[in-house]
Parts: structure tokens; sequence; C-alpha cells
């Protein structure tokens, strides 16, 4: 996985230059077929995005187990095709843009989902609205030679988001608990964006 526009890529993810993954894995070396799993998984999760949302809309006020089971199994692969593609030394141009893009389109569609539903409030667009505008900046900050690595904070922002959405989706309306476990996601997201500011900020000017 990589770091292009996400909290929860597969690239070297750092904060301020700390690497997150001090204790590196032995590299195993894979036939060409089974080095395109992670890329493969990263597509699945791509796909099931549209079924999904199908799943969210025939429920029932945004309840909806189904729904929730895929919404999670996509979010493990998440964690899945990073892992392998580290293991594997088979990290890709593709799967730096790919994944972390599969990432925020799966919850940035459950969240406007579930805001439509009347499950969360119109505030929970922030996470939609930070994301297009990620989106937007990305290839100016390239350009000038800006790295985008995952950072802690944006680790743990991304599961808390994951989480507290899988949970609203089986939950009954009014349930204030995933509703807490979003606003903690949503204010360490805002938090790593300040991270990612800074650090942008730094090797753009230096």
């Amino acid at each position: 996985m990589g770091g292009v526009l996400q909290e929860g890529g597969a690239g070297a993810e750092a904060l301020n230059g700390v690497d997150t993954y001090p204790l590196r894995m032995a590299v195993r070396t894979v036939s060409p077929s089974l080095a395109q799993l992670p890329n493969a998984l990263t597509l699945a999760r791509l796909v099931v995005i549209p079924v999904f949302a199908a799943l969210v809309l025939a429920a029932d006020g945004g309840r909806s187990w189904p729904a929730a089971i895929l919404f999670g199994a996509a979010a493990i692969t998440d964690q899945i095709d990073g892992f392998l593609a580290r293991r594997w030394n088979v990290e890709s141009a593709f799967g730096k843009i790919a994944d972390p893009l599969a990432d925020r389109v799966l919850i940035d569609v459950a969240v406007i989902l579930l805001w439509h539903a009347g499950r969360l409030p119109w505030l929970a667009l922030a996470i939609p609205v930070r994301d297009v505008a990620l989106v937007a900046a990305t290839p100016l900050a390239i350009s000038r030679g800006y790295r985008f690595e995952v950072n802690l904070l944006g680790k743990a922002a991304t599961w808390l988001l994951y989480s507290s959405l899988a949970f609203t989706l089986v939950t009954r309306a009014g349930t204030s608990w995933p509703r807490w476990l979003f606003w903690a996601g949503l204010a360490v997201a805002f938090l790593s964006l300040v991270f990612y500011a800074r650090k942008a900020r730094k090797e753009v000017t230096s």
C-alpha cells in the first residue's frame, strides 16, 4: 500500500520523519503471479464499494448487517494488502495511488450514505470534504517534491473511522457510542492533517 492520500497506507509510514515500522520484517521472494495479490486486494476493495452503497441504500434507516460485514471485510484488506506488499517487497506505483484512494472512497461513501440516512450529522461531511481537498492538492505537492507518507495519527484516524462507521451500520438510530468514536476519528484525522501540512511546508520550501 502507499501513502498518497490517506491515513492508512502501506508505504513508509512516518510521523515527522520517524518510521512507524521500526522493526522491519524479512523480505520474502514470491512468484510474479503471487506478487500481484496486494494490488488485487486493492482492486477488490474498489469493486465492492458500489455493492456496499446499494446495501446501505436498501437498508432501513442505514442499518444493515450485510453492509457492515462487507465494509469490515474491505477494511481488513487494507491491512492485508499492505502487510503482503511490505513482506514480499512488491510495493508498486499503482498500489501507492490506488490503495489510499480505495480507502478514502470507501470511508467517504460510508459517511455520505450514513449522513443521508440520518445516522450522522452534517459535520461528518468534513471527512469527504477534507479528502477532496487532499486529492486536489496532491498533484501540486508532488510536483514540488513533497512525499506523502502515512503518520501514526493518520493510521489511528483511519481505524477509528472504520470502526465507528461499521458500528453505526449495525446499531440502532440514537446509539451514541459509535458517534463518539467517529468524533474521535474526525479529530485525529484533522490533527494528522496539521502534521502533513507542516511536513509539506518544510519539504516544499527547503
